[in-house]
């Protein structure tokens, strides 16, 4: 970092592109925009002079790819490199592979012109750049958050918690929330579960068009089924229902069924989906039938909703700082009072099982 600011690498083709990225990450006093270059040769030729903290990479360029670039920056000098693309659902491909390379993060192409897309943009873009400042393959760099807009609590999108949870019941419900670093967590979490573990909601901060590749991808090598979840979608053993890109997840209960509810609404704690919204809604339908888990990422969201949950009478679980990539979220949790217990990633399989199985 230079002045305190976290020093910025733009990469892409198109020039409106470059300038609209170059305007979002300015607006904000912690980041500042290094260069701005039209490919990945220029790039590398303001990275000779000087070194950013943060790239941001689009993937279709000419000359060189997106892909061939990051895996040249990863082998000879690891940085946090941020995937800006246009996602479609024929690309979120290409967008694995990225993470698999050692990307931190995956955002949207801002929509020139939407304002409403372009304000959301702006707090998802800048929020992911500081986060990926942070991430454990370099130095940790102490960067407060700046409101970009009010934060929404999930009063947004549900009431609080009644005080008045389920009753215990045989069927349990595991709900888990993650950010930066959450799809290489949630794999090593997923594939160490059984065939007929408890039913799992999943929300991982994720563009849209980007969650179905990589439940299918999660499903092809998990001994447990993975999907992308749909609306009335009901809670099943053996199964993880992973939340959509840019719509929140509900947890529901009618009778003995637990089922979720996808839809629409505000950013809540920025972000769409949201954990909280998830983790109040453990804390209103299933209370002490429920296991929280929140995993590593940038920021608060699922702080207060895992305090909510323990309230309600759930078994809440944070992951360890030393396996998270970024330990926000975690972090936030444990300050709250909501966590019951802090393991390594390795770990939390296991005692997921152990709370589920008393």
């Amino acid at each position: 970092m230079k002045n305190g600011k976290i020093r910025v690498l733009v990469v892409d083709d198109s020039a409106l592109v470059r300038q609209a990225l170059v305007e979002i990450l300015t607006s904000d006093p912690d980041i500042e925009v290094m260069a701005a270059a039209s490919d990945p040769y220029h790039a590398a030729s303001h990275m000779a002079e000087e070194v950013p903290d943060v790239i941001t990479l689009d993937i279709e360029m000419p000359r060189m790819d997106g892909l061939t670039f990051l895996k040249k920056i990863m082998a000879q000098h690891p940085l946090p490199v941020i995937i800006c693309s246009t996602l479609t659902e024929a690309g979120s491909e290409t967008m694995l592979r990225a993470l698999e390379y050692g990307a931190v993060d995956i955002i949207t192409k801002p929509k020139l012109g939407a304002k409403q897309f372009l304000d959301e943009s702006r707090i998802r873009i800048c929020d992911a750049v500081k986060g990926a400042a942070k991430a454990k393959m370099r130095m940790r760099i102490p960067a407060p958050q700046i409101q970009v807009q009010p934060k929404l609590s999930a009063d947004a999108v549900l009431p609080g918690p009644t005080g008045k949870a389920m009753f215990g019941t045989t069927e349990k419900v595991v709900l888990v929330g993650a950010s930066t670093g959450g799809t290489e967590a949630l794999r090593v979490f997923l594939e160490a579960l059984p065939s007929d573990c408890p039913g799992v909601a999943i929300v991982q901060h994720m563009p849209e068009n980007f969650t179905a590749a990589f439940s299918k991808r999660l499903d092809s090598i998990c001994r447990v089924t993975v999907k992308e979840a749909k609306d009335n979608d009901t809670v099943l053993r053996g199964q993880a229902l992973i939340a959509p890109g840019n719509k929140h997840m509900l947890l529901k209960r009618s009778g003995a069924r637990y089922y979720v509810e996808v839809k629409d609404g505000p950013l809540v704690r920025r972000h769409r989906p949201s954990v909280d919204v998830l983790f109040r809604s453990g804390a209103r339908y299933a209370g002490k039938n429920a296991v929280g888990v929140i995993m590593t990422g940038m920021g608060d969201d699922g702080a207060e909703g895992m305090r909510e949950m323990k309230e309600s009478g759930a078994y809440t679980i944070a992951q360890d700082e030393a396996s998270c990539v970024v330990f926000g979220m975690p972090q936030e949790a444990i300050k709250l009072g909501g966590v019951d217990k802090i393991l390594p990633l390795d770990d939390i399989a296991r005692e997921v099982l152990r709370a589920c199985s008393g």
